[in-house]
């Protein structure tokens, strides 16, 4: 791919070479007419009557007549090519080095430019190209990014203050309600009174997903080293796995990003293979070189469903329970957000494999 700043060198190059040769065949083709008329007017009879004969040139002790008038026009105009094009080849290869060079002072503006949109994420918001110089065409592009920017910010730290506003608004309710049913109801209704409190569970489940995953897409705020190999192990520790068996083999391996959301990782992970599960069943999960693998037995998952596996509310038929369908979609934006990558694969026979790729520890 050509770069601009190679198009600008060939575009100044071209201009130069062909300013060139137009000057050069002008000059030349001037330079010839005035020397044949010169000649002409030696030869044309007047006053003096017959043009002068050729004078002699001395070397040494003998005399050569010098070379006829038009040859020696011929000659010079020859000449003046050669050292004319010779000059235009060594000029051509300076104006490619000057072009280089001026295309690159003309561009270095756009490098600064892409380079901090190329940094830039939601927990960087604050940085501004802050491009100085004259009120010029980059200038003008400059500061139009800084205002971009400084709308996302606003935009941003709204959504956030939103978010942390949500949490509390909506978790003290569903609190007081678990309450007002676990207390407040007569125990001879003790079905309504456990479907009561089933339903109030799923809500504030499904109130801290939402939550967690608007998070996850809105960045980290902060990062800090994380031992991922104990977030594994200390999930592993308190999952629930039922008639499941759980097999891991693990590798020390640090994060740099958040100790919380990287939890959630996991959980989510291992929830979704023990519920996406069929009795019996086992979930195998591994973490080597920066790379989370958990992968289950169960239920053959449709090829149609990969494309929307990630999706928020995909839900994958499973006979031991249905969740909010946020679990895999929460997985992706907190990888996301830490600079992994994230794919699934149906494994062999029934089940599903999903693989976590974390960036090397810098």
């Amino acid at each position: 791919m050509t770069t601009v700043r190679v198009r600008l060198t060939l575009i100044y190059s071209g201009l130069f070479l062909l300013t060139s040769v137009v000057l050069l065949v002008i000059v030349n083709t001037l330079l010839r007419m005035a020397l044949h008329s010169r000649i002409e007017s030696f030869r044309a009879p007047g006053a003096g009557g017959a043009p002068p004969a050729p004078a002699a040139a001395f070397t040494g002790s003998k005399a050569e007549p010098l070379p006829p008038l038009s040859e020696l026009a011929r000659e010079v105009i020859h000449y003046q090519w050669d050292v004319s094009a010779l000059a235009i080849g060594a000029l051509t290869l300076v104006s490619v080095v000057v072009g280089w060079l001026i295309a690159g002072r003309i561009l270095r503006p756009l490098h600064r430019i892409t380079a901090t949109a190329q940094r830039l994420s939601l927990s960087t918001l604050h940085e501004r190209i802050a491009l100085s110089g004259p009120r010029d065409e980059l200038k003008e592009l400059a500061d139009t990014f800084d205002a971009m920017l400084d709308r996302l910010e606003r935009s941003v730290e709204g959504q956030r203050r939103f978010i942390a506003n949500a949490s509390h608004e909506l978790r003290t309710p569903l609190a007081v309600q678990r309450t007002a049913i676990e207390v407040g109801l007569p125990e001879d209704v003790g079905e309504i009174r456990d479907k009561l409190l089933l339903h109030n569970h799923r809500i504030e489940s499904l109130i801290d997903a939402l939550l967690v995953l608007s998070q996850a897409e809105h960045g980290l705020q902060k990062r800090a080293p994380v031992s991922f190999h104990e977030v594994v192990r200390l999930v592993l520790a308190e999952a629930d796995s039922g008639e499941v068996s759980v097999t891991a083999r693990m590798e020390p391996f640090v994060v740099h990003g958040d100790p919380v959301l990287l939890n959630r990782l996991v959980t989510n992970l291992v929830d979704n293979a023990v519920r996406y599960n069929h009795p019996g069943g086992a979930v195998e999960v591994t973490l080597a070189g920066g790379v989370l693998t958990v992968r289950n037995t169960g239920p053959e998952v449709p090829a149609e469903r990969f494309g929307n596996l990630f999706a928020p509310f995909r839900r994958l038929h499973t006979t031991r329970g249905q969740g909010a369908g946020l679990g895999l979609s929460i997985v992706a934006s907190i990888a996301t957000a830490h600079g992994a990558a994230v794919r699934a694969r149906p494994n062999p026979g029934g089940g599903l494999e999903v693989v976590v790729t974390f960036p090397a520890d810098p």
